[in-house]
């Protein structure tokens, strides 16, 4: 069960490795782009070309959709960023429902745990494999396996890294599980000091405040690159950041107000220092590095 590239890669492993696939479940085809054509999701089109039966439920207490799902008789279900299950669908199988989720848990659980261990600035992150039960994100944990990030890394590329992280943690976790020897710990019995959540982010979240540390708005900006992006008002437009780099001087302006020679660089001011800017998108135009945004831009006074 999943509906992202990030859910392909655990897919593709059990495929891989011989698994009985016996069906897919996936979020139903969506309108998008300017013709709002429909659009499936990365695993349907991956499941597509297995020849794995696929299905796309509205809801999952849907009483027909739950007759197919029972009629497939699996073993185990396996979810990778999908939704909240129903306890009759998690439940179904004999050996339950297992998740694979893109954080050490008990920390960061929750919809962005990508994004709000690199907004916080962590070290590590990493995957963890666990047994669904009713509380969201806090099933007994069944393996874990840290990953490093470094001080310059975007969500994009721990993304990337734990994608294929997980899914060769699932391929250890449900091997376990057919052997018998997947033993569950308690999230309860994980040390862990204060536990950071990992909540939906929303546009306010995305909006760079420069009253704040430059390391505070660096890490904004890495950990909501390359999606949904960290925004500022420039001259009077919306202008996305995907990346900067950092100067730690004491600013000469303002946090928030800009410096510039107009061809090779803008920096904006933070309470300690400035963020060059390096790849930026302005408001009605395209994704652009900073020196050919200088090219065509005309400033305002």
């Amino acid at each position: 069960m999943g509906t992202p590239d990030f859910a392909v890669a655990s897919l593709d492993i059990l495929v891989q490795n011989g698994f009985n696939i016996v069906g897919v479940i996936t979020a139903p085809d969506k309108p998008a782009g300017r013709g709002l054509q429909l659009q499936e999701s990365a695993v349907k089109r991956y499941a597509v070309s297995k020849g794995l039966t696929v299905l796309q439920p509205e809801k999952l207490k849907n009483p027909e959709f739950l007759e197919t799902l029972s009629a497939l008789k699996a073993d185990l279900q396996v979810v990778v960023a999908f939704r909240m299950l129903p306890e009759v669908v998690w439940n179904m199988p004999p050996e339950g429902t297992i998740n694979v989720h893109a954080s050490l848990l008990p920390n960061y659980r929750g919809a962005a745990p990508i994004n709000w261990a690199v907004i916080n600035g962590e070290k590590e992150s990493g995957v963890t494999t666990f047994k669904l039960q009713h509380e969201i994100d806090t099933g007994d944990v069944l393996f874990s396996q840290t990953v490093k990030i470094s001080d310059n890394e975007t969500a994009g590329e721990l993304h990337d890294a734990l994608m294929q992280t997980g899914a060769e943690l699932l391929l250890k976790t449900v091997n376990a599980i057919a052997a018998g020897n997947a033993k569950g710990t308690p999230q309860a019995d994980i040390p862990a000091a204060d536990i950071k959540h990992a909540p939906k982010i929303f546009k306010e979240t995305c909006q760079i405040n420069w009253q704040q540390p430059l390391d505070t708005v660096y890490n904004l900006i890495r950990g909501l690159s390359p999606y949904p992006t960290a925004f500022t008002t420039f001259q009077g437009k919306s202008m996305k950041i995907f990346s900067g780099h950092k100067e730690q001087v004491t600013p000469t302006v303002a946090p928030g107000e800009f410096l510039t020679d107009e061809k090779t660089y803008i920096k904006i001011a933070a309470s300690d220092g400035y963020l060059f800017l390096d790849e930026i998108q302005l408001e009605g135009k395209k994704k652009m590095d900073i020196v050919s945004f200088l090219r065509g831009y005309r400033f305002t006074n």
